[in-house]
């Protein structure tokens, strides 16, 4: 473990200065491409406009002998498209695999001042994000990089989800982390095909009454545990957590419900794998209208964050207007993708 005094420096010379802040961007969904497909790169333009995060996958659902036609066609999107504010991820193939070294170095090489962040699977411990962190600062450093790109860790792994904490507190470059819940259900040995959301077996049922026929089932939340446990080890590192794939992409209720459960428990966003996720995503990760028109209500009331201020009978200081400056600031990122939720904010 690198000391404290050492955590914010930067690993190899002539890399750039770690951040200590995260940037602040709305994130709502991360939206997932194949980047070996030519037809759906030419539809990127008209998708960027759409989503908070475009990322390219490299990984799953890619087949072997198209692995090295999506990196060199991530490279080729990642050069060609005014991403504008939309940040640019990629989900690199996993550490233990052939393509891992050559997906870091080459894309460093070739994209790495339009990059915003690594997406790693299957990240078991802080050990595997050591080891990204030292080999990225020598990229950044060969390859000229001017500002750090940050790192998102998919739990994927019951040795993952153990070491969460860990995890989270790795590196300045820690940007967040998705559940990643097919392959966790796999590691666990769950007895599931499904990815992500619940399962009809999965429930409680209700205490047998006399003269009823049928009792009641509730079906839960296979993912309640893992995705607390995950928001947990992000908020108390400063990093954000997401909930990852919903598999079913005709299930759009099912899809919503799921999301909305992550977004209560406190996740940033969602992953979309397909074009009518993306609405689902911004719609249930956008800021309430009443909170940010209570929001501005507070800076308005405390305009330089000094003093105190009561609202509706409620006390505001220097901490909630911090809180309110939050909330208004991605609203107004937000804003500028949806003019609908602008006019809504009163922006």
């Amino acid at each position: 473990m690198k000391l404290p005094a050492n955590f914010y420096k930067p690993l190899a010379i002539g890399a750039p200065q770690p951040l200590r802040e995260i940037p602040v961007r709305p994130e709502r969904v991360i939206h997932f491409f194949p980047p070996h497909l030519e037809k759906i790169r030419a539809k990127l333009p008209e998708t960027v406009k759409q989503v908070d995060v475009l990322c390219g996958n490299l990984e799953d659902a890619i087949p072997v002998e198209a692995k090295e036609a999506a990196r060199a066609g991530f490279i080729e999107a990642a050069n060609n498209i005014d991403f504008g504010d939309t940040a640019l991820w990629v989900r690199v193939n996993c550490l233990n695999s052939p393509w891992f070294l050559d997906d870091l170095d080459q894309i460093v090489r070739d994209a790495g001042n339009k990059l915003d962040v690594f997406m790693i699977p299957k990240v078991e411990g802080p050990w595997d994000i050591h080891f990204v962190d030292q080999y990225l600062a020598l990229l950044e450093a060969r390859y000229d990089v001017r500002k750090p790109i940050l790192l998102h860790a998919l739990l994927e792994t019951a040795e993952g989800v153990k070491n969460v904490e860990q995890i989270a507190c790795a590196s300045p470059r820690m940007h967040g982390m998705s559940l990643g819940p097919a392959d966790l259900a796999a590691s666990r040995g769950m007895k599931t095909t499904r990815v992500g959301g619940g399962h009809p077996f999965y429930g409680v049922m209700s205490d047998p009454q006399e003269g009823q026929a049928q009792r009641t089932f509730a079906q839960q939340d296979l993912w309640h545990y893992t995705v607390a446990k995950m928001v947990d080890a992000c908020a108390s590192n400063g990093i954000r957590a997401f909930y990852g794939p919903f598999g079913d992409l005709k299930d759009e209720a099912g899809c919503e419900a799921q999301f909305r459960n992550a977004f209560i428990m406190g996740c940033s966003g969602a992953w979309s794998l397909a074009p009518n996720q993306i609405a689902i995503a911004r719609r249930v990760f956008s800021p309430d209208v009443k909170e940010v028109l209570f929001a501005r209500r507070i800076l308005d009331s405390m305009p330089d964050g000094s003093g105190v201020a009561m609202i509706d009978g409620k006390m505001q200081d220097d901490a909630t207007w911090k809180q309110a400056k939050v909330i208004v600031d991605l609203a107004r990122l937000v804003a500028r993708k949806d003019p609908a939720l602008a006019a809504a904010y009163e922006f």
